[in-house]
């Protein structure tokens, strides 16, 4: 394995993993800013990109999905530029041959430092230092799972139709869930007129249905277009709703090797919709 050069100061953040497109693919998902928080616990790894106060984006990946994974902290917190750090992950190409990985190293001596990343692909070794930046207070959402009015899982293959199909010259896409009908109903007012797609409850791509009462927001689809990165990777999605409408979509994504992670994003109602207008 590779070490990296001896020093006097410990990592507060050391982390091997034997292909690092099992990073890059996830980190990619919530790439539509330049700048990340990255979060490390003895659990895992959240990375959170926010846009203009109204959409969170977070990217999980587990201890276990590393080979070698050690916090020395409790928590270790740093902002890096997220582009740089893609850059850098994938500086061997991204259409690596069949059979052959980048193994990546990661290491980070706390605030101040930069991210070191030791890449390996074929016998050669490209050693990237990223500058980090003191990190942001981030959006608390506070969307708490106790707190859930609506949830709905659903197979991905689903939603995906459902933005190949629906208007993205709409503002807002529109959602209802319902205990009646129509369950489940995306809306958009588009150009060409109001499209609505509606998921029965009993429909093959429902994983699971839980609706308690029926709720109609509106999200801002420039907000959500993000998420259609994670959409494309993940096999399914859980969308849920809390009283005030905001908005949680887990998507889950399984990578090459059959190892689970989590991408969400965060997204808050549009405020300029009025019971009239529904």
């Amino acid at each position: 394995a590779m070490q990296p050069p001896a020093s006097g100061e410990p990592f507060v953040l050391s982390a091997s993993l034997d292909n690092a497109r099992h990073l890059s693919n996830l980190l990619r998902a919530v790439h539509f800013q330049d700048h990340a928080t990255c979060f490390a616990t003895a659990s895992g790894l959240r990375v959170t990109v926010e846009d203009a106060k109204c959409i969170q984006a977070n990217a999980f990946i587990q201890a276990e999905l590393f080979q070698e994974f050690a916090v020395q902290e409790e928590s270790v917190i740093f902002r890096i530029n997220l582009s740089v750090l893609l850059d850098c992950l994938t500086i061997f190409g991204t259409s690596s041959l069949p059979g052959t990985s980048t193994a990546l190293r990661m290491c980070y001596r706390g605030y101040g430092y930069p991210l070191m990343l030791f890449l390996e692909e074929g016998g050669v070794v490209t050693v990237c230092k990223i500058k980090t930046q003191e990190p942001e207070d981030l959006l608390d959402f506070d969307f708490c799972s106790t707190k859930v009015v609506n949830k709905i899982i659903l197979q991905s293959e689903g939603l995906r139709e459902a933005f190949a199909e629906l208007d993205m010259t709409s503002e807002v896409l529109q959602i209802t869930m319902s205990p009646d009908k129509p369950y489940f109903r995306l809306s958009t007012f588009g150009n060409a007129g109001s499209a609505h797609l509606d998921y029965p409850r009993d429909s093959d791509l429902m994983e699971a249905f839980h609706c308690n009462q029926t709720q109609t927001n509106r999200y801002k689809i420039s907000l959500l277009k993000p998420s259609t990165k994670a959409l494309a990777l993940s096999c399914k999605v859980s969308i849920r709703t809390d009283p005030q409408g905001f908005l949680s979509l887990q998507y889950m994504i399984r990578n090459e090797d059959g190892q689970i992670c989590f991408v969400e994003y965060y997204c808050c109602p549009d405020e300029n919709i009025t019971e009239a207008e529904l």
